[in-house]
């Protein structure tokens, strides 16, 4: 059997620094799962690290790719069972690749009701979602949400109404957004309404930022003391840089460090949670790209309100 991957040998421009090579496929190490990768999105996690911003993390050559979906092709034999069975293989090597290899705790076996283009993206927003609203509930408070058009700003935003937020308001890029949030029970705010985003800021108790940049700044500086800001993305690759320090209590959030401390046993009970959240909400409709056309599906993860782009790797380069 053949693998190839999307390989990035450097930092850079994504369209530039990955590649896609064949890639070796040695015997499998005694005790783990291999596995033929079906689908994996194309997430902005996925892609801000190919830019060098996590370098001290990433050992070069990586491949890319921190979820998908794929089935179980050998196994021990103490996991036999397995074979054949959809699974999520995580915490492993880069998704975006035909075969993978992994450790069987952080394996996660798929129900049969989940679709694949769901469950593919089971993992990175979703555990995100979760995880943050544990650390920092919602419940009583008054959220703020940057960066509405993403998924995991609507499992937040979700989560924050069930935990029983006075008031949800989310800021958007494209006006496709707006209608989507109202019907949500969120209220919409133009990223171009500077004097409503600012008196959101002012008056926010909580507020999950997926921007970085300006906009994150300018959000920060405006909050008052007692109030919390959690940053856990950088889609506009910028840094934070208030001018001085904030009254709000700043707060960074990386999904990796977050579950480290999870034992195998609460990372598969958490994804119990999750495929029912799924059951109750299914995730939008992706747009599916051959292995090959790898280029214009990160081309379309880049335009705002446009459907989630997602890696078929079952198909050949």
């Amino acid at each position: 059997m053949q693998n190839a991957a999307l390989i990035y040998r450097r930092f850079g421009p994504p369209l530039q620094a990955l590649a896609l090579e064949p890639a070796p496929l040695g015997p499998l190490a005694e005790g783990q799962l291999r596995v033929t990768m079906h689908l994996s999105p194309v997430n902005p996690s996925d892609l801000i690290p190919v830019t060098g911003a996590y370098a001290h993390r990433i050992s070069l050559p990586a491949i890319a790719g921190y979820e998908g979906v794929g089935r179980v092709i050998a196994a021990p034999p103490r996991l036999a069972a397995l074979i054949g069975r959809r699974v999520l293989p995580l915490r492993a090597g880069g998704t975006w690749q035909r075969v993978l290899d992994c450790v069987p705790d952080w394996a996660v076996p798929v129900p049969e009701d989940i679709p694949d283009d769901a469950a593919a993206r089971a993992y990175v927003n979703p555990m995100a979602a979760r995880q943050m609203l544990a650390r920092w509930p919602a419940t009583g408070r008054r959220v703020l949400l940057s960066g509405a058009g993403s998924h995991c700003a609507a499992l937040l935003a979700r989560g924050a109404l069930e935990q029983g937020a006075v008031r949800v308001q989310a800021i958007y890029r494209s006006p496709s957004r707006r209608d989507v949030l109202i019907a949500q029970g969120v209220e919409p705010i133009a990223l171009q309404d500077t004097a409503a985003l600012y008196a959101a800021a002012r008056e926010a108790d909580l507020t999950f930022d997926a921007l970085g940049g300006s906009v994150a700044t300018a959000i920060l500086t405006a909050m008052r003391k007692g109030s919390d800001f959690v940053g856990y993305g950088l889609l506009t690759g910028e840094p934070l840089r208030p001018a001085a320090p904030p009254k709000a209590g700043y707060h960074r959030f990386h999904l990796r460090e977050a579950q480290a401390s999870l034992s195998p046993q609460d990372w598969q009970h958490a994804f119990s949670a999750i495929w029912e959240g799924m059951r109750q909400a299914p995730p939008p409709p992706a747009r599916i790209f051959a292995l090959a056309d790898w280029r214009a599906a990160l081309a379309a993860a880049g335009e705002p309100g446009g459907m989630k782009p997602m890696l078929d790797l079952s198909t050949g380069a």
